[in-house]
């Protein structure tokens, strides 16, 4: 095959579009390129934003099924590299220097599943193969101890100053939770909280992540502004339930983000709909597509609609969420889907490159 053959089979892949992308591969993809070794088969190199690490097969069968679709009938021989990148952040704040990008997981009010989400996004980043932080913002009523199986256990300081973050199912983890009982109530003032949050992003021992998710307070006061304008966002996620009072305080806490300039990456309605542990049959009791028009409504992709199944709460409060009690189940895939499409849609934002600026010094001679 010529080589002018191979450009025209590139171009044609290039017009791909993948699920969670929504535009095609050409647009999305850091590195592009097509040869075809010997008859029949065709080699791609392809270079993406995001960890596909278990994609590899479904990804090669898509590209087959694109080619067979204009008449070529060739076996694809794929060679993917994940490259997360850093994205740029809000204002003029300093991005942390082992952590690539910060997600933050923010709802404007409490009960609609923001922990639960934010957990099990973070287990199908991992599962994908990157390397994943997450820090639990919830100062008042932490939940990751009991969610990650990590009740009663404490974080080591090796210095005195700084805190080796706990390590469950991939992740690596910090919350306040791993600092105090269960049951002690964090009788603080805003300030305190402010405080305490600022110490354990600033001073826990993350090593090299790709994404470090934040599960913020709930609300949209002084305390979760006062975050969201001082932790080095690279994007956020809003969760919210169908129902309209959900959707009128998510909305609050949309504009919050938007306020201080963070990339709002989407939207994952939760509780979406109500499966019967014994008929299976499915009801939207907090209502129908409302995350869907909130969505259209800013302009901002629908990250994915959970179920309220009672297999999610068990799993959760067992310490083995959804995404790691069964990967392969229609609510971990679930999860997994909107993991990726927040990591694809974060893929294609802007990206930092401050940090690759040599520091100056200006000295008296």
């Amino acid at each position: 095959m010529s080589k002018q053959d191979e450009l025209a089979l590139q171009a044609h892949i290039g017009t791909l579009e993948l699920p969670w992308f929504g535009r095609p591969l050409a647009e999305v993809a850091s590195r592009l390129e097509v040869t075809c070794p010997a008859p029949g088969r065709v080699r791609v190199e392809l270079s993406l934003g995001l960890p596909l690490a278990r994609r590899q097969a479904e990804l090669a069968a898509a590209i087959t099924g694109h080619l067979a679709g204009t008449g070529v009938e060739a076996e694809v021989e794929l060679a993917l590299a994940c490259e997360v990148t850093r994205h740029a952040v809000q204002g003029n704040l300093k991005p942390l220097e082992t952590v690539r990008n910060i997600i933050a997981v923010a709802s404007g009010k409490g009960g609609v599943g923001k922990s639960t989400t934010a957990v099990n996004l973070a287990l199908a980043l991992a599962l994908e193969g990157a390397r994943v932080g997450l820090l639990d913002a919830d100062i008042y009523g932490p939940s990751m101890p009991r969610m990650l199986g990590l009740i009663g256990e404490r974080p080591v300081t090796p210095d005195g100053k700084h805190f080796e973050p706990l390590a469950a199912h991939g992740l690596a983890a910090m919350s306040i939770g791993f600092l105090i009982d269960e049951s002690q109530p964090m009788v603080w003032r805003g300030p305190m909280v402010t405080s305490a949050l600022n110490q354990m992003l600033g001073q826990t021992l993350w090593g090299e992540l790709d994404y470090l998710l934040v599960d913020m307070p709930p609300g949209t006061g002084d305390i979760q502004l006062t975050l969201a304008q001082r932790v080095p966002v690279s994007g956020a996620v809003i969760v919210t339930t169908p129902q309209d009072i959900a959707l009128s305080d998510a909305r609050k806490g949309l504009e919050m983000f938007r306020k201080v300039n963070v990339n709002v990456l989407g939207i994952v309605e939760n509780m979406s709909l109500h499966v019967c542990s014994n008929c299976g049959h499915q009801e939207p009791i907090f209502g129908h597509g409302g995350g869907e028009r909130m969505a259209a409504e800013y302009g901002v992709p629908l990250l994915g609609s959970l179920p309220l199944d009672i297999r999610i709460r068990e799993e959760t409060d067992s310490g083995r969420p959804s995404v790691v009690a069964e990967p392969e189940s229609a609510v971990a895939r679930a999860y997994r889907e909107a993991a990726l499409t927040m990591a694809a849609r974060l893929a294609v934002s802007g990206r930092d490159y401050a940090h690759r600026f040599p520091k100056i010094v200006i000295e008296d001679s």
